[in-house]
């Protein structure tokens, strides 16, 4: 992948993580566990790993977004570090919105014949869970697609 096109996708993922990890943070800031058993209070413990799951994607999103934010500031840009950093954010950032490792939710493939978003919630959650899914899921499809093409050229460059 050419230098300029690492460079205006460190800039692309840069932003996108700070508006992911500002809208998360903003969501954070107003949920409360008691809001959400009061839809169901069986689920407490799916609803802890519910808020568990998007502190840490806030977390990835603020820390990576830092780290772009770094390698634009060197003088002459580091490509390799660029192109293993875009790496570790579509794995940590990008497959963690997808496919939580707490599978506190999943994404249905069939969405995109369906019209319908893609994230599915393994118990009923607040409307300002869907708004905030529904608001950011877009940007994360296409992140996805271009993180993957620059990880696959990247792991095609290494063999």
């Amino acid at each position: 992948m050419t230098h300029m096109n690492v460079k205006a996708q460190v800039d692309q993922v840069g932003i996108f993580l700070s508006k992911v990890a500002a809208e998360v943070n903003g969501f954070l800031n107003e949920a409360t566990l008691s809001s959400f058993k009061q839809l169901n209070p069986e689920a407490e413990a799916y609803y802890c790993d519910m808020l568990s799951t998007l502190r840490k994607l806030a977390v990835y999103s603020e820390d990576a977004a830092e780290v772009c934010q770094k390698i634009k500031q060197q003088h002459t840009f580091p490509q390799q570090a660029a192109q293993q950093t875009l790496h570790r954010i579509y794995h940590q950032c990008v497959e963690e919105f997808f496919a939580p490792k707490k599978d506190t939710w999943y994404e249905d493939s069939r969405s995109a014949y369906t019209g319908k978003n893609s994230i599915v919630f393994r118990h009923e959650v607040t409307a300002d869970v869907k708004r905030l899914f529904s608001l950011l899921e877009k940007d994360f499809l296409t992140m996805r697609e271009e993180l993957e093409y620059t990880t696959s050229l990247q792991q095609r460059n290494m063999m």
